[in-house]
């Protein structure tokens, strides 16, 4: 058995790491933090837990972190590299679902996020979670910095793509929507139901975090520069992303080679479905799974495909995610725990 810590487990993504663990055959919760509900019972805060989930909330201070194999922060960003060195000193591997070990640029870093990089030399040897497309550094890894949910759709929809070298990778735009689950539990006048609710808005136009993220690995999938116009959009949903994806083609390339090349890419990804040409995959499709579902259109026959993307922002564009980093890093089945179907309707 895997025994696992959470830090950070009283929101979103610590109750869907809850959820997905509390299944899991080879998974051991030990210690679950959050300073404020300390001696609070998981499942009373999160009654869906009940039956599945025993143990109570503990601070930090108490949680018996360094005796467990992995410990998963689902914590604002900053935490994770303030504790990383302690953790790993003890022998335990850490992932990370914020941001403290996604840029290895800590200028970029920095810049995007306001803070200080703590510990760049872990920095170095951090692995960027995202298995379809650095399984094997995950594998080896003993950090892991897991991808932003909006990153996760525009890399695996635009790199089939770029590798094949057959799009004009200065040109890249992403129209992404998420649901409101993606701004986290708190307590915010724009995340109100009577504010997000009936509505429908962009947000961070002139600029997102996971807009340098994104193009930095993208970058590792061709020599040509990387231009990517990014523009995310809150939609009045609790889960959910949806990405519309578009390149300009440069190569003359019919709809069934575009399809191959998708397929081939993605054929024994267990949680990647490259749908029929010209489908239209809904967010619902993969509600509370780890799925990823992809779309190939290409507009009367011109040069621009269009690549749809949905999935679950909180599972395959989080807690699923870095479970399913877990199982590679501990030399598990990759679909171990994590074969739920869809949620529908």
């Amino acid at each position: 058995m895997i025994k696992i810590g959470i830090v950070g487990g009283t929101g979103y993504t610590g109750v869907e790491l809850l959820r997905l663990l509390a299944t899991h055959p080879q998974a051991q919760l030990i210690a679950v933090t959050s300073r404020k509900e300390d001696g609070m019972p998981i499942a009373d805060m999160y009654p869906s837990l009940r039956g599945r989930v025993s143990l109570a909330f503990s601070s930090p201070e108490k949680a018996s972190l360094t005796e467990c194999d992995v410990v998963f922060f689902a914590t604002p960003h900053g935490v994770a590299m303030a504790q990383a060195q302690e953790l790993l000193a003890a022998g335990v591997k850490v992932i990370d679902l914020a941001a403290d070990f996604r840029l290895q640029d800590t200028a970029v870093f920095e810049k995007w996020y306001k803070l200080a990089h703590s510990c760049p030399e872990l920095l170095k040897e951090s692995a960027y979670g995202l298995p379809e497309l650095n399984r094997d550094a995950i594998k080896k890894a003993r950090v892991i910095g897991n991808p932003g949910c909006y990153p996760t759709t525009m890399q695996l929809g635009f790199a089939p793509l770029l590798k094949a070298g057959i799009i004009d990778a200065g040109s890249l735009i992403a129209d992404c929507k998420s649901g409101v689950s993606g701004a986290g539990r708190k307590a915010e006048v724009a995340m109100l139901f009577s504010e997000a609710s009936d509505n429908f808005k962009a947000y961070g136009v002139s600029g997102h975090r996971h807009l340098p993220e994104t193009v930095e690995q993208l970058s590792k999938l061709t020599s040509e520069k990387i231009g990517l116009l990014f523009t995310p959009h809150l939609v009045p949903m609790i889960r959910g992303m949806h990405s519309t994806l578009y390149a300009r083609l440069t190569q003359k390339t019919d709809d069934a080679t575009l399809q191959a090349l998708f397929e081939d890419a993605y054929k024994n990804e267990p949680f990647v479905d490259v749908m029929p040409f010209g489908s239209h995959p809904e967010t619902r499709s993969t509600r509370s799974s780890n799925m990823l579902r992809i779309a190939l259109h290409r507009p009367n026959d011109g040069d621009t495909v269009v690549v749809l993307v949905v999935q679950d922002n909180l599972v395959k564009g989080s807690a699923g995610q870095a479970v399913q980093c877990m199982n590679l890093m501990f030399g598990l089945e990759e679909t171990t725990g994590l074969m739920h179907v869809p949620v529908l309707p």
